[in-house]
């Protein structure tokens, strides 16, 4: 059920209470240092950040790809380290993840999305030297990186003819997409409209090789996938308004899968990724309800690691 606006500004201290969030107070984001910086190729972008919490695990593991319109204008992986932070002091590893966007050199299609697939064969081989339960893993995206997440979700159903298709891929029990833009195809207009992407930036050029540029790259080609959906949006989004997130949780759940969408009162955009916004205690929520749908609810670490 619903709550309306005034129920939940009574059960949440601070809805209400602050102003939404700008890009500037985005931009200015920031948290403490990772554990580990850890290359999964030789481009500078090509590369993750690994936070772990204290005590002896095995931790479940978030996945955590930045937004920023696919480009590097926006800033990215240091201003997640604000919500890496958090989660690592709520038990639950953070896997951050730069990647190639379309403004540098081999990004877009297909070279971000076989960053995402490098970027989840590296945390594979992480699992080796620190105490990751990779078992439990969920991907979480904000903007442009719930677009990836939730392709990274449906990624068993490229088909084989794609140059994006992979065996042997480490299993993503469940998505959070923080005010994503997963829909390619039926978003385009919004995407160009809120980031000035076109299509061939994000899904590469037809050819007769490949006629449908969708089939490999749109989340919502990949349907069903497997995997539950939690889509948030604050309710202020003017980047992927609210509606956004029900459509694709009505076409996934058609599909045959679990989505569910939480909408933030009196939120924006950038209130969904930062854990210093009154919004942050119902974004924890849903990832922690994430993780919970992987197999067992994460413990609360003590304090977060001195750093």
């Amino acid at each position: 059920m619903k709550l309306p606006f005034l129920i939940l500004a009574a059960l949440l201290p601070g809805i209400g209470a602050a102003a939404p969030m700008a890009l500037a107070d985005y931009m200015a984001l920031g948290g403490p240092a990772p554990d580990a910086h850890v290359a999964y190729g030789p481009a500078p972008s090509q590369y993750a950040e690994l936070f772990v919490p204290q005590g002896a695990g095995p931790f479940p593991v978030a996945v955590l790809v930045h937004g920023g319109c696919w480009t590097a204008k926006f800033g990215g992986i240091t201003q997640l380290r604000n919500m890496a932070g958090a989660l690592r002091a709520r038990g639950i590893a953070v896997w951050n993840v730069e990647y190639r966007r379309v403004d540098e050199a081999g990004g877009g299609y297909p070279g971000m999305y076989q960053d995402m697939h490098a970027a989840l064969d590296t945390l594979q081989a992480q699992g080796a030297r620190y105490p990751l339960d990779l078992a439990r893993v969920v991907a979480v995206g904000h903007s442009a990186g719930g677009q990836l997440v939730q392709w990274i979700a449906g990624r068993e159903r490229i088909p084989a003819s794609s140059v994006l298709y992979r065996k042997n891929l480490l299993p993503v029990r469940a998505v959070v997409s923080l005010g994503g833009l997963a829909d390619l195809r039926r978003e385009r207009a919004l995407i160009k409209e809120s980031c000035g992407r076109d299509t061939p930036e994000l899904a590469g050029e037809p050819s007769k090789e490949r006629p449908d540029v969708y089939a490999d790259t749109n989340a919502a080609e990949l349907l069903p996938n497997g995997t539950h959906t939690i889509l948030v949006t604050g309710e202020l989004d003017t980047i992927s308004p609210p509606r956004v997130a029900h459509d694709y949780a009505r076409r996934a759940q058609a599909a045959g899968d679990s989505a569910e969408v939480v909408i933030l009162p009196g939120a924006s955009h950038y209130d969904e990724v930062a854990a210093t916004s009154f919004a942050w205690p119902q974004v924890l929520a849903a990832i922690e309800r994430a993780v919970a749908r992987t197999g067992v609810k994460p413990a609360a670490s003590a304090s977060p690691k001195g750093r």
